[in-house]
């Protein structure tokens, strides 16, 4: 992953928060320099375009998520569902501590506007898609895991319920009566009840357990 400097990391962070707020094709390079108290030509040098510092928002966002694979499927102390189990935490914590950004993800995505955004989401897809499924290739090589799993499937489920919580959590607040639940408690306890719904539903899907 790239190291950015503080500058281009505000350029980052404000491009992030108006995409979130206006959504790509509402945001211009002038609302981003102007945001972040740079010059335009600034945000050219760094990053050349806007669909560029786009691309440099999603390597940031999701581009240390291969890494962390990699990183697992050289763990030898850890067990093919424990390592599963790592990735959906890692998912949930990142996906309800970014909200900004996974905004902009699921909202581009359903728009379906912008060609250049579908292609950057979907080369991210195919490269953890690849990655993720060697995770599981270990996992059957073992004989821990099933021969037959859908992976695209199964990682849909697990985004499309993550998604859906959390563009819905007032719903979910009202309908278990937790109006009065800090901010704080209610999203570990969001997190927590995530987490045990998808890895109860993986360990069905991947394991002969079920």
């Amino acid at each position: 992953m790239i190291n950015y400097t503080d500058k281009q990391f505000q350029i980052l962070k404000t491009a992030e928060e108006l995409f979130a707020l206006k959504g790509f094709d509402g945001t211009s390079v002038r609302d981003i320099a102007d945001e972040a108290g740079v010059n335009v030509s600034m945000i050219s040098y760094y990053f050349r375009s806007k669909e560029k510092l786009m691309e440099a928002l999603f390597e940031y966002r999701m581009g240390h998520i291969i890494m962390r694979v990699e990183t697992l499927l050289k763990d030898n102390l850890m067990g093919p569902l424990q390592k599963v189990n790592v990735l959906i935490d890692d998912h949930i914590e990142r996906v309800m501590d970014r909200q900004k950004f996974y905004r902009i993800l699921f909202c581009e995505q359903i728009l379906n506007k912008n060609p250049m955004i579908i292609e950057i989401v979907n080369n991210y897809k195919k490269r953890n898609i690849a990655i993720i499924t060697e995770l599981i290739k270990d996992g059957q090589k073992k004989e821990v895991f099933k021969k037959k799993v859908d992976v695209v499937m199964m990682l849909n489920t697990m985004i499309g319920t993550v998604a859906q919580t959390m563009v819905s959590l007032d719903y979910y607040k009202d309908a278990h009566n937790l109006q009065d639940m800090p901010d704080a408690e209610f999203a570990t306890l969001v997190k927590r009840k995530l987490s045990i719904h998808i890895k109860t539903l993986f360990k069905a899907i991947l394991t002969y357990e079920a």
